[in-house]
């Protein structure tokens, strides 16, 4: 009777074992999966830099154009499709100069993209 309590017990320690195993293999595995779910894969710096003023060509031309004619006013501006016009401002913009600013970049979008509603966002630093 001994000798199959010893046998018995020493399969119970295998089962254990064998358990432990394909549970640390299990979540050491789903880990990884999880851990690229929370951090997405980044876009390369050569394709941002393809998409960062506009997601179609004119939207990239004219943010550009947005950006090298502010005179120092705007440090960014990205355009998403062909009717949403975003400006990040510098700090030298005055908040009673916003309204105004905002204004002559809705006449100028409106050029560009005649017929469209559009939304222009202003960011401040």
């Amino acid at each position: 009777m001994e000798a199959s309590v010893k046998f018995f017990q020493s399969v119970r320690a295998a089962l254990i074992s064998l358990c432990l195993v394909v549970v640390l293999l299990t979540t050491s595995a789903c880990g990884t999966g999880a851990n690229q779910a929370t951090n997405p894969n980044t876009l390369p710096t050569n394709a941002y830099s393809q998409i960062e003023r506009g997601n179609t060509a004119t939207g990239q031309n004219f943010g550009e154009w947005v950006v090298q004619t502010a005179q120092g006013l705007v440090q960014d501006a990205y355009v998403r499709d062909n009717d949403k016009l975003g400006v990040v401002i510098t700090p030298q913009v005055r908040p009673n100069e916003v309204r105004s600013l905002a204004k002559s970049l809705v006449q100028g979008f409106e050029k560009n993209f005649p017929n469209r509603d559009l939304m222009v966002l202003m960011y401040a630093p």
